[in-house]
């Protein structure tokens, strides 16, 4: 191993010694924490089952639902799981606060707003917005429900701030099924794209960023691109392989001088990469990994693309990004945009790794903040639940930040995600891991020789005849 990765391995080691000082008034930096939030809920009891609930999420429960938090707190279950499950109380102001408090926190002219859907699997059909559909977690079709979550990623942190539950036709049809549920009445059909972007019509404002991302469900609706370019968003969306592109930056055929001006003709995007010469490809360093540089590889090209109804859309650039798994097989990522053509490379893989940062939130909740671990089966009563995840894991975010300010001379930040960390309301609880901008204006990049992040990157020279090497995500 090269001498700078082993320095770069042994700063990690440091990093996971944690000064006593990180620790002291935990309890007390909740209850001040919580009081924002509380101050949306108009009775006393309700304040004190959400500060308990809160509590819970972050303690070292196995389970982390009404019932075992209830039992931690030595509490009535029904109690709790009444003001979870049935109580009518509105989630919306505390997720306006939420937003509100991370973009002035953590916001960021180029930070990066991510759009991404996440599933959990179900037992059963009762449940709320239960269906068989495609499950991220499982990689596979079936039973579960389908939750889009908003983003922010900056170079301070990054953090869930959003969530929208996604309803199914056939759940919007079955009257039934929506009483037993408590649906409300008005509630009308919405893809997931469209909940998508009402969390964006709502949130952005609050939170400073300079992108938008998502994925390829996203990315292959044409609307919600021209939407984006009305609102005067610039957005990176990843597209399926299949999508149809002209390339603009190719020589059409010659003229014959019989019939109209020949055109380049449509392709899929995997099938033009295929054409592509070895030197089309451009190596970035993402940032340094203990094995050594993790790098990937990228093309970007002026296209134009055909929309569901085989029309050509307007202008935009395709982005290209070759990598290599932990297996060692060749991933190519597709992305448009509608940023500025002489963008540099390191932004468009800045904003396209972002969307992995977020991956990285919706499991730090999950195995940390209980997100996933709800046994409710009421509308309201699962957003009450993720409201709350959500909220318990901003705290975890900010006693994050709080500790690498305290310890950062000698063994750089403390990594949350090795952390337990003190009593909350007398329990134990654990510590984990861890702008709106109209222009095109590409980020500083951090000085070499340092851990690169994916908030920062480099470019190296292109290609020429090389062979790809193994790389890492």
């Amino acid at each position: 191993m090269e001498r700078r990765f082993e320095v770069r391995k042994q700063e990690l080691l440091d990093e996971c010694r944690v000064p006593p000082a990180v620790f002291g008034g935990i309890q007390e930096r909740l209850v001040e924490f919580a009081e924002p939030f509380l101050e949306c809920l108009s009775r006393g009891e309700q304040r004190q089952h959400a500060q308990r609930y809160c509590a819970g999420l972050l303690s070292d429960l196995r389970r982390k639902n009404t019932e075992s938090i209830a039992y931690r707190h030595d509490q009535d279950r029904k109690n709790l799981q009444n003001f979870i499950g049935q109580s009518p109380w509105d989630h919306e102001p505390m997720l306006g606060e939420l937003a509100r408090q991370v973009g002035v926190e953590l916001g960021q002219e180029d930070a990066v707003l991510v759009l991404d859907p996440s599933g959990f699997p179900k037992k059963g059909a009762n449940s709320v917005g239960v269906e068989r559909q495609w499950c991220g977690r499982l990689g596979k079709v079936d039973n579960c429900q389908i939750g889009v979550y908003l983003g922010y990623v900056s170079n301070v942190e990054h953090t869930l701030v959003d969530v929208r539950l996604y309803l199914p036709k056939s759940w919007i049809e079955d009257h039934a099924r929506r009483n037993q549920c408590h649906v409300p009445k008005a509630l009308r059909y919405q893809s997931r794209t469209q909940l998508a972007l009402d969390m964006l019509l709502q949130r952005r404002d609050l939170l400073p960023h300079g992108w938008v991302t998502g994925d390829d469900e996203l990315g292959r609706a044409s609307w919600f691109r021209r939407r984006l370019r009305e609102l005067d968003e610039r957005y990176l969306l990843a597209v399926p392989s299949t999508t149809t592109i002209r390339d603009l930056e190719t020589p059409p055929p010659a003229y014959d001088g019989f019939g109209g001006v020949p055109k380049t003709r449509f392709l899929s995007v995997a099938r033009w990469r295929e054409a592509l010469p070895p030197d089309a490809w451009t190596r970035i360093e993402v940032r340094d990994g203990e094995k050594g540089p993790l790098l990937v590889d990228m093309v970007v090209r002026r296209v134009q693309a055909r929309d569901e109804t085989r029309c050509v859309g307007p202008e935009e650039i395709l982005i290209v990004i070759r990598r290599t798994d932990e297996a060692g097989k060749t991933i190519h990522d597709y992305h448009f945009s509608n940023a500025a053509r002489d963008t540099p490379l390191s932004e468009f893989a800045r904003a396209a790794k972002a969307h992995h940062r977020v991956e990285e939130c919706i499991q730090r909740s999950k195995s940390e903040a209980g997100l996933a671990d709800y046994e409710v089966r009421s509308y309201g009563g699962w957003y009450h639940h993720q409201t709350l995840s959500l909220i318990a894991t901003w705290f975890l975010v900010q006693e994050s930040r709080r500790g690498k300010k305290i310890h950062t001379c000698h063994h750089g930040s403390a990594d949350p995600r090795r952390t337990r960390i003190l009593t909350s309301l007398g329990k134990p609880m654990r510590q984990c891991g861890t702008h709106r901008s109209r222009a095109n204006t590409p980020s500083t990049t951090q000085p070499a020789r340092q851990a690169l992040s994916l908030e920062s990157t480099q470019p190296v020279a292109p290609l020429e005849h090389q062979q790809t090497p193994n790389l890492e995500q």
